[in-house]
């Protein structure tokens, strides 16, 4: 039976009854793969005056070392006066999916690419969130580009987009970048092995600390996370491995933000409609004072960015061992984001992690249906054109991307639940510390740091509150339902 349970084809018919569960289509209909074979056969490099060619510039992409769907390529270049100019090129996704097409209902509908530990739901055919939209190496792909103009405070005061046509010259990994970027390890191969590649991932590095250096001064919240990633050899669970943060991370994370604020800005000052992502104000204030208290600190009793930042980076310094687990309290009690839509002259509201009033998705549409939608929103103004959606067309777009995107979670989850639960049975009975996360009607929930794993605290868990700090022992796992049992000790 454990062998079974230890099976990818396992895990994989587990995944494919979590999607149905929880309101996705995981299978794309007969229409899907029509429109795909004729967006395949109709492939070609566009010609328009409006589309600028730009595969000339030296572009590249980090992502995850197995990622497929390329999304975004970089380019930063030094000017005269010290400012640097950033180049941030998109997946132009609409370009090949027309509005009210079969596989715009299907992205529409799921709105997002669910990922678990042994098979992948995309949002699009692989075909063409791999292939025909994604910036892979070596081909001619569109894009839609945001150009900005970024001074040594790391403000960006100036910026621009337009549509162009790019070529993606290396495809490069957080695995082989981060360690480089932070001084661990010398230039790796794929960045050595194209002419100028190294020194331009300087440049982009300088404008990334800039970047994140104004963000900062800004009051933006700066976690760290652990995340977790399935070890499975031959089809079988071997274990769970932690995914760190590293610098070229935090090189792509800042261009991600920077371009998604300056397209928010750029839709509004043109008197477009948006839908924007949202992180209100957290209600849970009380619980992030009485946390930060625990370590002698004094928290504003009405909420506060840049006390909290300068918090939470006393402590990265002060313990950084241990960051992550009170990145995982405040974030549980800060809350999760939301889709909304701005209108003309009204306020969605901003993005409290970051300490931006202005936020949209916009970098992964090959992703994200969300992002597809600002892309077209985006390139109406940039093409002079009418906006593609009404503003009731947006708040069911928001209404329903906000209810995947929990659904999603719960998929995501549910599965990451089913492997520890696997891999945890082989410690029942053993003391772990955690963090409580959650206090809800079905139970109290925490997450050991290591190895990253969720369970339900079912003894001892009276007067418990988000945030809380137990050492916990494991009672029991289950691997045909991820149910983690704790108690408290």
């Amino acid at each position: 039976m454990m062998k079974d349970q230890n099976s990818d084809n396992w895990l994989t018919l587990r995944a494919h009854d979590a999607m149905l569960e929880n309101g996705f289509e995981p299978e794309f209909s007969p229409a899907v793969i029509e429109q795909v074979d004729n967006i395949r056969a109709k492939a070609r490099t566009v010609s328009e005056p409006s589309i600028r060619d730009m595969r000339s510039t030296l572009w590249s992409s980090i992502d995850n070392a197995t990622s497929r769907d390329l999304d975004q390529i970089e380019w930063a270049e030094m000017l005269p006066n010290g400012d640097l100019r950033v180049l941030v090129g998109i997946a132009d996704v609409d370009a090949a999916i027309q509005k009210g097409s079969p596989i715009d209902r299907h992205a529409a509908q799921n709105t997002v690419t669910v990922y678990t530990e042994s098979k992948i739901f995309p949002m699009l055919p692989e075909e063409l969130s791999t292939d025909l939209t994604s910036l892979n190496k070596g081909e001619d792909r569109l894009a839609v580009v945001a150009e900005m103009i970024v001074k040594e405070s790391g403000d960006v005061p100036q910026s621009s987009f337009f549509r162009a046509l790019v070529r993606n010259y290396a495809k490069l990994s957080y695995e082989e970048i981060g360690p480089w970027l932070d001084g661990e390890n010398s230039v790796p191969d794929r960045v050595s092995g194209v002419q100028g590649l190294s020194e331009q991932l300087e440049v982009q590095q300088q404008a990334a600390l800039r970047l994140q250096k104004y963000r900062t001064a800004k009051g933006a919240l700066a976690f760290e996370s652990i995340e977790s990633a399935a070890v499975v050899e031959d089809g079988q669970i071997k274990g769970i491995r932690s995914v760190e943060p590293n610098s070229a991370r935090k090189l792509i994370e800042n261009f991600m933000v920077a371009t998604n604020v300056e397209m928010a800005e750029f839709l509004e000052n043109s008197g477009a409609l948006s839908i924007r992502r949202v992180v209100k104000t957290p209600e849970r204030w009380d619980g992030i004072r009485r946390i930060a208290a625990e370590y002698g600190e004094e928290l504003p009793e009405q909420p506060d960015q840049p006390s909290l930042a300068a918090f939470l980076e006393k402590r990265r310094s002060a313990d950084p061992e241990h960051f992550p687990d009170l990145s995982l309290s405040i974030i549980k009690l800060i809350g999760s984001g939301e889709y909304v839509v701005q209108r003309v002259g009204e306020d969605a509201g901003g993005h409290f992690g970051l300490a931006v009033n202005d936020y949209a998705h916009s970098t992964a549409p090959n992703r994200r249906f969300t992002d597809i939608v600002v892309q077209r929103l985006v390139k109406a103004v940039i093409q002079n054109e009418p906006s593609p959606y009404t503003a009731e067309e947006l708040d069911s777009i928001a209404e329903h991307a906000n209810m995947q995107e929990r659904a999603s979670r719960k998929v995501e989850r549910k599965m990451r639940k089913i492997v520890a639960a696997t891999v945890m049975q082989r410690h029942i009975g053993e003391t772990f510390q955690a963090i409580v996360t959650g206090d809800t009607t079905a139970g109290v929930f925490a997450r050991i740091l290591r190895p990253p794993v969720d369970g339900r605290i079912v003894r001892g868990e009276q007067g418990l509150d988000v945030g809380d700090k137990v050492t916990v022992r494991l009672l029991s796992a289950n691997p045909n339902n991820g149910f983690i049992d704790f108690a408290v000790i």
